[in-house]
């Protein structure tokens, strides 16, 4: 199994519990209103009067062969909306209860 965690703009809303639900993904953990700064150009999200745009946030496990399409759907989302900003990280699980 593999977890993938998605950090992206508020202003993708739904999107991404979608774009799971494409490679029937039905299981996540999704966090609201989270504050970030991307590490090379994005601009600020931290809910403040001088940045006011969030973060949500989704960690979601997955099957290995599930992995690879959903990181690929991921990666083009963002190369269509540089602005906005998304990062996916994948990692292998080891145990799980």
């Amino acid at each position: 199994m593999k977890a993938i965690f998605i950090a992206y703009n508020q202003a993708y809303g739904t999107e991404i519990t979608e774009l799971l639900e494409e490679f029937g993904q039905k299981g996540f953990t999704q966090w609201m209103d989270i504050q970030g700064r991307g590490g090379v150009d994005g601009e600020p999200h931290l809910g403040d009067h001088a940045w006011p745009t969030q973060n949500y946030a989704t960690l979601t496990i997955v099957p290995d062969e599930k992995a690879p399409g959903i990181m690929e759907a991921l990666k083009k989302k963002d190369e269509d909306n540089r602005m906005l900003g998304l990062r996916a990280y994948s990692w292998n699980i080891e145990q799980s209860v």
